[in-house]
Formats: structure tokens, C-alpha cells, sequence
């Protein structure tokens, strides 16, 4: 691909690398911006700049957002006694779409993946623990994708708590096998949100 500006080349070659977009893409992207006022692009820069310039994680449940402690931590209207583990935000953005549930979140930051060389340690599993060792917490909800990395992943959670005591339970199979919870629909998510079912169950389930 030939460029005529080494500003145009330079543009491609960084929007390019975003998953999913190729080359060409990002050249029509790029000229796309260069066709619109340029206020509209100087806001696009300032958005990105401004998101990893102060975007920060929870202190409390490592969800993404701009203080210390997020505002699903903070609200007085969650219940703080149930707590809500899932894969990263996008999963906490599916879950609070569906209106069913009114506790709090852990965010894991990713799920158990020894092919990926993701281990237990690269993701925010000893907080988890540490957190329901030092808090009366009544039920912890696994709300993973039901894919082996996330099943994996929520029987060494369940392993790590057989000294707590602590009622713990997983979605129901209302999605299905293999799908990432993001793209489950809000009815279907919020149904399995509900008729949660203890993760004991879905252990003697399990082939």
C-alpha cells in the first residue's frame, strides 16, 4: 500500500492495529476523520487521551472507572453481601443491563488459560479471597462464560473456599455452553441471573 503522506502512513499503521481491523480499514477510517471537522477529531484524540491518562480500576472489585471506588461499590442501594464474580467489565455492563441483580461485583480481569499462560496469579483471584475472608459475605455468584476456560476457572475459586463458609452459586444453564456472557440477550442472562443455582449442582451435572 502506497501512501502519499508519511502523517497519512503513520495514522493507518496505529489504527490498524486495533483487533479486527486491517489496512484497509483503517484507511478508510482515517480519511473518513480527515473528511469531518476537524473539532469532531480533536475530540475523538481528546476522549482516547483523556481515558488512559485517568482511567483506573476499583480498589474494591477492579472494575473500571475514574475514582478509587467505583460507583456500584459505592451505592447505598447494593447489597453488599452478595457478591457477583465475573470476567472484566463488559460482562458487569451485561449483567446491570438486565435489572436483576442488586449486589456487587468482583472483576477476575480474565479467566484461567494455560494455553494463553494465564494462571490464577494473572488474574484478581487472591483479593477475591482475601476479601471473603475478611467479610461476612452471605453468596458468591459465578457469572462466567460457561466455556472450559471459565468453568476452569470457577471450580479453583471454589477449591480456594473450602475453609469459608459461604453459600456459593453459578448461573443457570439458560446460556449456552461456549457463548461469552456479553453476548448472551438481557432476558436470557437476567433469567439465569435469577434461577441461580448452587455451583455444587453444576459440578454433579457436568459429564
Amino acid at each position: 500500500m502506497n501512501f502519499s503522506s508519511n502523517l497519512l502512513e503513520n495514522a493507518v499503521n496505529e489504527i490498524s492495529q486495533l483487533p479486527g481491523i486491517g489496512k484497509r480499514t483503517a484507511l478508510r477510517l482515517v480519511l473518513f476523520l480527515l473528511r469531518q471537522p476537524k473539532s469532531q477529531t480533536h475530540n475523538i484524540s481528546k476522549s482516547l487521551t483523556n481515558l488512559v491518562d485517568k482511567i483506573t480500576h476499583c480498589e474494591s472489585c477492579y472494575n473500571i472507572c475514574e475514582n478509587k471506588i467505583c460507583d456500584i461499590c459505592l451505592s447505598p442501594k447494593r447489597n453488599k453481601n452478595i457478591i457477583c464474580v465475573v470476567e472484566d467489565i463488559r460482562d458487569v455492563m451485561a449483567i446491570e443491563t438486565t435489572a436483576q441483580f442488586d449486589g456487587i461485583y468482583h472483576v477476575l480481569g480474565g479467566k484461567i488459560s494455560p494455553i494463553e499462560g494465564i494462571g490464577p496469579n494473572e488474574l484478581n483471584i487472591s483479593p477475591l479471597i482475601e476479601k471473603l475472608k475478611e467479610n461476612k459475605i452471605e453468596e458468591l455468584i459465578f457469572a462466567l462464560s460457561p466455556t472450559m476456560e471459565g468453568d476452569t476457572t470457577n471450580f479453583y475459586i471454589y477449591k480456594q473456599l473450602t475453609d469459608i463458609e459461604i453459600k456459593i452459586t453459578t448461573i443457570s444453564r439458560g446460556v449456552s455452553v461456549g457463548n461469552e456472557l456479553e453476548y448472551t440477550d438481557e432476558v436470557t442472562l437476567g433469567r439465569s441471573i435469577v434461577k441461580r443455582i448452587p455451583f455444587e449442582n453444576s459440578l454433579r451435572s457436568t459429564p
